[in-house]
């Protein structure tokens, strides 16, 4: 279920303000009810001589009237209990008195006795079918008035289906009385047409079906209402955010992100907490060179406070959107104006990815220094002199062994080797370091055999060049190698192996 919103707790309070309003004018149709009852028109007497006061009643009648009419109605009460003890009452007058009691214990606020009074006129018998209609509609209304809710919207509704729903006012009625039962499902469908039947529309009718909505887990609903209300008021940041909360509670975190995505680029008037939230979305959804954006923006806005933590979040959304040359100024505004080890070795490492091994070294040697860990720290430069030696001319089979030993790449690896060698063996990276030594010296390794291996196959070819050589003199009457620049290394060696024991001969 979504979480509940201020807007949607409101819903709920704000339907008691309703039901105030409803019942107030429920009021006055007690009033007209009532005069219309004690008055009725000449062809109504002359069709039905039933529905008429006797002399004595009347009288008795018209003066208890007359004491409500000057608002006294603890004498017109008297009254009309007087005259229900008056023998040979009608059905009729026993049903208006009984009206006239439940109108007039409703003025002085005692409604069990106006709901009882009412129940009686409608079992004395006296009223027409429309008539006991519109009491059973008065009694429901009184009921929820009075605070019974549920009993009060049952009859209520009974009343609405059977005599329609044309008047809205008892629809919204009824669906307070709902709401205020804590019975949401009952008042639902009973809020969609009245949502649906109101025109027009303001914003109590959406913040209701939303309240509904959001109460039973509508969720599907729930969304395109909001998005509704968000379109017609969209400089309610409130409603962006239950709509983004909606989604996101939903599972629909892409979505959510979406929405205060739009509302922020909107120009939504968020505080800091609020475009903080935005950088975390943004960074979450694997964009963070707009988080990093977003939040340098709001800085330089003073929307979001410069501060030792926001520069550092700044930091390491640069580093992870491979923007080093941003974030290393920000490292070392940091590094020097807080002197703690963390901003140092992220700084390196800013430094080490941007291949400046040097300055990277410095920062990691001050980081150590303030107690950073200098296994790490070590296998950082150690990579960074490595990657570096990777870009030199590689060694070639024709140096010399000092040639080798004095080759740049050769100075680089070894530069390379004392980096690795000082990784303290206490160090969760002191495997990794051993791991690379051995690989510096494979290499070494793999150079000289392939180097020997190269020389070994070149003599051989090139004895094979100079016996060639020598037999065609015979034809050619000169000696002359094809690969005489290689090969002429070998011609002594070959000749004291071969030639010599010929030429004594």
């Amino acid at each position: 279920m979504a979480k509940r919103t201020t807007s949607d707790l409101g819903a709920k309070q704000s339907s008691e303000l309703s039901l105030k309003t409803v019942l107030k004018v429920s009021v006055l149709s007690f009033a007209m009810f009532g005069a219309s009852i004690l008055f009725p028109s000449s062809a109504a007497l002359a069709q039905d001589t039933s529905r008429q006061f006797s002399a004595i009643a009347g009288e008795k009648v018209a003066e208890a009237q007359s004491h409500a009419e000057a608002e006294a109605f603890e004498s017109a009460l008297g009254l009309l209990n007087t005259t229900l003890t008056l023998p040979d009452l009608t059905a009729y007058e026993r049903s208006t008195i009984y009206q006239m009691l439940g109108q007039y214990h409703y003025e002085i606020e005692r409604f069990e006795d106006s709901i009882a009074a009412f129940q009686s006129a409608i079992q004395a018998g006296g009223l027409l079918p429309q008539e006991v209609d519109k009491i059973e509609l008065s009694i429901a209304q009184l009921m929820i008035g009075n605070g019974q809710y549920r009993e009060g919207a049952e009859r209520l509704e009974k009343s609405l289906n059977k005599m329609g729903r044309e008047n809205l006012q008892y629809v919204e009625l009824l669906i307070q009385a709902w709401v205020q039962a804590d019975d949401y499902q009952r008042a639902l469908p009973w809020a969609e047409y009245f949502f649906v039947h109101t025109s027009p529309k303001s914003r109590k009718h959406y913040d209701l079906l939303n309240f509904l909505y959001n109460s039973l887990n509508q969720t599907d609903k729930q969304i395109d209402l909001v998005e509704q209300m968000v379109s017609q008021w969209p400089e309610d940041k409130n409603l962006w955010s239950i709509w983004a909360s909606i989604l996101a509670n939903n599972g629909q975190e892409e979505e959510a992100f979406e929405v205060n995505k739009m509302f922020y680029l909107g120009g939504g008037d968020l505080d800091e907490p609020e475009l903080l939230k935005i950088v975390q979305y943004y960074s979450f959804y694997d964009t963070p060179y707009q988080a990093a954006q977003i939040l340098e923006t709001e800085m330089l806005r003073k929307r979001i406070t410069r501060t030792p933590e926001t520069l550092m979040q700044l930091s390491d959304l640069f580093r992870q959107a491979r923007e080093y040359d941003r974030a290393i100024p920000i490292l070392a505004e940091l590094a020097k104006t807080t002197g703690k080890a963390k901003p140092f070795a992220d700084w390196g490492e800013a430094l080490y990815n941007q291949g400046d091994c040097d300055a990277a070294e410095k920062a990691f040697t001050e980081a150590i220094n303030r107690g950073y860990d200098a296994g790490k720290s070590w296998m950082l430069i150690a990579n960074c002199r490595y990657d570096q030696s990777a870009k030199l001319d590689r060694l070639d089979c024709s140096m010399t062994e000092d040639q080798v030993k004095a080759a740049p790449i050769s100075l680089a690896r070894a530069r390379a080797v004392q980096a690795f060698e000082k990784v303290p063996q206490t160090s969760g990276e002191y495997d990794n370091a051993k791991k690379w030594l051995a690989f510096i010296d494979s290499e070494r390794a793999a150079f000289d055999r392939r180097c020997g291996f190269e020389i070994m196959t070149t003599g051989i070819t090139c004895i094979d060049e100079i016996m060639r050589a020598y037999d065609a003199v015979f034809i050619s009457g000169k000696f002359k190698l094809d690969n005489a620049d290689v090969c002429m290394a070998y011609k002594d060696e070959y000749d004291a192996k071969y030639r010599n024991g010929l030429a004594k001969r």
